[in-house]
């Protein structure tokens, strides 16, 4: 039996493994790589592997970097199933339907541009010469029908004659509709036959609701081996959903080879117990100085937890109540699934919420924007109030028109939640606020460039680490010496390359045999 580590090698993004034996290839999630265009391009539209060849997949949890390439495989040829989950497989239907209209959007709109930059050198005769602004909106009109919606039959047919480059989408909304036929899902601690003498058993990971740490189980030979994939390891003690499974069964306790995440494999969270604290803090400081507050929020898992606790602090009166705001359709589509899988949920959350009626993703001042139109008013209000929306890591989505309005008023707070990927602009704005702070705000505000525009970071930067999803080092260690699992031998993935080896460091010091593959690298069990 061989695993392959085929993405989320030295990075966080990407995650896509295979399990091999004579007769199976299991794929070990099928996620999408993040970050800047140009380089992530290339690695999405190759699949290092043949769909045609995998038995079945087995999905840790819905995030797009784990998910986000599984209607490329089921279009070209693959015929298993896609087990995970049912809470996985219910917001996969949202998440993969919403990671193609992106891809669409994002290709139609390069495409324009191509077109247009195209029609403005024919018409001027030179690269060099530039129209004004009124002559290019001229020529993109010519692009378009009506005054917003591009005419993408036209641009293809304009750049096909002219042999320039078409941007295709990875995948089309169809192509991902036709996906969720493949999706099995399945409840935590069972046992499920994914191949000849193969079985997979899920236990829960306590990183988003549905998210599990998967055992592959091998029966052939003198004795089973075990293969364990953790997905993303979630914290302990946090609202909602069950904390990271330490109890298994003992057929899954001897692992031969655990393929464990390291996202903070060399950091440390702020205690769960201090977040509401300094989320009260936060809101208290930024509505006293009359400002709102924005926060970039992953649609799945951040979202709810913030509604959570933004909800508690409401109930309790511990904070002006002043509007509450998600402004992303998809965060939208996944708190109704929250609300369908209460199976899910930790004894805190039924004490509080449950057994007193009341619905912990709902509350007088939440209100949920579905138009364009209701977002982009919501851009010109400037009473102080709380926006929750998308991209969580400021990379798209509805976040970057709520930032160009409102980061240059110095009363209000940009606050992070979340890992902010290298070379996103969440990261630049993190980064950037935090020097500014510490330079004690001296001097001009640093700038920000995003949508062709430049934009002065005036708000204040707020970050709390420990509504992070992920679990810190402490955490992982906890998996490892606090559950009953017996481990041969570690694979470290899905962490920066800084991460992953300096955890590698801190596990051999505890007595593990631990290696960090790189791209491409198997390991034979």
């Amino acid at each position: 039996m061989h695993v392959t580590f085929h993405g989320a090698t030295r990075e966080v993004t990407g995650s896509f493994h295979t399990l091999t034996t004579e007769s199976d290839t299991i794929l070990l999630d099928c996620g999408l790589f993040q970050g800047r265009r140009k380089e992530t391009e290339e690695k999405n539209r190759v699949l290092p592997v043949d769909p045609q060849t995998i038995t079945n997949i087995v999905l840790s949890h819905a995030h797009i970097d784990h998910s986000g390439r599984l209607p490329m495989v089921t279009n070209k040829g693959f015929k298993g199933n896609i087990f995970c989950t049912r809470a996985t497989a219910d917001a996969c239907g949202y998440l993969l339907r919403d990671s193609a209209k992106i891809q669409e959007g994002d290709a139609s709109y390069l495409n324009y541009k191509t077109a247009r930059n195209f029609l403005a050198k024919l018409k001027t005769g030179s690269a060099e010469v530039k129209l004004s602004k009124d002559e290019m909106h001229e020529i993109g009109a010519l692009l378009k029908e009506g005054k917003h919606l591009l005419n993408t039959q036209a641009i293809e047919k304009l750049l096909t004659e002219q042999r320039l480059e078409v941007i295709r989408p990875l995948y089309s909304l169809e192509e991902a509709e036709a996906s969720l036929a493949y999706f099995a899902g399945i409840p935590y601690n069972d046992e499920t036959v994914v191949g000849r003498d193969l079985s997979c058993t899920l236990y829960d990971a306590g990183h988003i609701l549905g998210s599990a740490m998967v055992v592959i189980r091998a029966l052939n030979g003198t004795r089973p081996k075990n293969v364990m994939f953790t997905g993303d390891i979630g914290r302990f003690g946090k609202p909602i959903i069950q904390d990271p499974t330490l109890d298994f069964a003992e057929k899954d306790r001897d692992i031969d080879l655990l393929i464990m995440e390291s996202t903070y494999g060399a950091r440390l969270h702020d205690p769960v117990e201090d977040m509401k604290p300094m989320l009260r803090r936060v809101l208290q400081e930024t509505f006293d100085r009359g400002g709102s507050v924005l926060i970039p929020a992953f649609a799945y898992g951040r979202t709810q937890e913030l509604i959570y606790y933004l909800h508690e602090l409401y109930m309790a009166d511990e904070v002006p109540q002043v509007p509450v705001y998600i402004d992303s359709p998809l965060a939208t589509n996944i708190t109704n699934v929250f609300g369908e899988h209460p199976e899910t949920y930790d004894q805190e959350t039924h004490a509080t919420f449950l057994q007193n009626g009341v619905n912990p993703f709902s509350f007088k001042h939440l209100h949920f924007v579905q138009s364009v139109e209701e977002s982009m008013a919501l851009n010109r209000d400037q009473r102080p109030h709380i926006v929750l929306s998308g991209s969580g890591m400021c990379e798209g989505g509805r976040i970057l028109h709520h930032l160009r309005h409102k980061i240059h008023d110095e009363r209000n707070t940009v606050l992070i939640v979340g890992y902010m990927g290298q070379n996103t602009l969440g990261r630049r704005i993190q980064e950037m606020g935090q020097e500014y702070e510490e330079s004690g705000r001296k001097g001009p505000a640093p700038v920000l460039n995003f949508y062709n525009k430049e934009y002065p970071l005036n708000a204040r930067v707020q970050a709390i680490g420990g509504f992070s999803a992920h679990g810190d080092k402490n955490e992982l260690i906890r998996v490892l010496k606090d559950s009953n699992l017996r481990v041969k031998k570690i694979a470290l993935v899905h962490g920066e390359e800084e991460q992953s080896l300096a955890f590698a460091e801190t596990l051999r010091g505890l007595g593990y045999a631990v290696t960090v593959p790189c791209h491409g690298q198997s390991i034979t069990v």
